[in-house]
């Protein structure tokens, strides 16, 4: 599991600073003007996303093994991918944007937090002795908030080269995010084998699952459908690599772990694309 312990850093890092680069103040600011359909984005994804993965663990009997992967990706942020597939589904992207920068900030507190939580109700006893809450919190300020910062600090001096090249940007960002999950699926295949059938289900259910409720539950306090389909998108999208680097943290080279985030960045992939030319066709 070399290559991706290498690279997932790397990638992570090179996908915030273009996602800081794609950020301006008024990405921050904007969430005061309607406060209530961003906190409930905010809601979904930081603490029902959790609390469905959680309860579907429970539910489906996930193995010990795999329980932590689900909650890992679960805790994991939405990523730059919900911002494309947003705009690609008429969603609210300037919405899916805001989301997309505060809960990748965020996350270097709620990530550790909520996977060091699971590892004291699953009684998880392989996770490396040595790495704390804090240490991850740390190493996560790192590869995430500090690329955010000098990638707005880039877009603040060079905007009209970074404006001009963000589609490039964008692609790059998902062909980073592919590349690491190629190299998982390449380097791990035999335990995906093994798992595929488990982690697929659960990890098919939660996506699908979140996506509904985040639909419905912004169609509750939303009378915009461009919102209710950024929503949506956002609890069904996370940020994959940021889990993998996590979870190199966490288990060095043992990643029986990873096949739920693998199966999970796979079939989010699916599902979204399916439920945007869906939209589209509506539209």
């Amino acid at each position: 599991m070399g290559i991706v312990t290498t690279i997932a850093p790397v990638a992570l890092a090179l996908i915030m600073l273009g996602l800081g680069a794609s950020l301006t103040v008024k990405d921050f600011t904007r969430v005061f003007q309607n406060p209530k359909i961003f906190l409930v984005g905010m809601l979904c994804q930081l603490v029902l996303l959790p609390i469905i993965a959680y309860l579907l663990i429970i539910i489906l009997k996930t193995p010990i093994e795999l329980a932590l992967g689900v909650m890992l990706i679960a805790a994991a942020p939405g990523g730059v991918t919900s911002n494309v597939l947003t705009k690609f589904a008429n969603g609210n992207v300037a919405l899916s944007i805001s989301l997309t920068a505060f809960t990748s900030l965020i996350s270097i507190v709620s990530v550790p937090y909520i996977v060091f939580l699971s590892i004291d109700l699953f009684d998880i006893t392989y996770v490396e002795k040595e790495v704390s809450m804090l240490g991850i919190s740390l190493k996560m300020f790192f590869v995430v908030t500090v690329p955010v910062i000098i990638g707005m600090i880039i877009r603040k001096l060079w905007g009209n080269f970074i404006e001009n090249n963000n589609t490039k940007i964008e692609k790059i960002s998902i062909l980073l995010f592919s590349i690491v999950f190629v190299a998982i699926y390449i380097e791990e295949w035999d335990s995906i084998i093994m798992f595929i059938s488990t982690a697929g289900t659960i990890a098919l259910i939660l996506n699908i699952t979140m996506m509904f409720i985040g639909f419905y539950v912004a169609k509750f306090f939303a009378s915009d459908v461009a919102q209710r389909r950024c929503i949506s998108l956002e609890c069904g999208l996370q940020n994959g690599t940021l889990a993998v680097f996590v979870g190199t943290q966490l288990f060095g080279n043992n990643m029986t772990y990873m096949v739920p985030t693998a199966a999970y960045a796979l079939i989010m992939m699916i599902t979204s694309l399916i439920f945007v030319l869906i939209l589209r066709k509506q539209a």
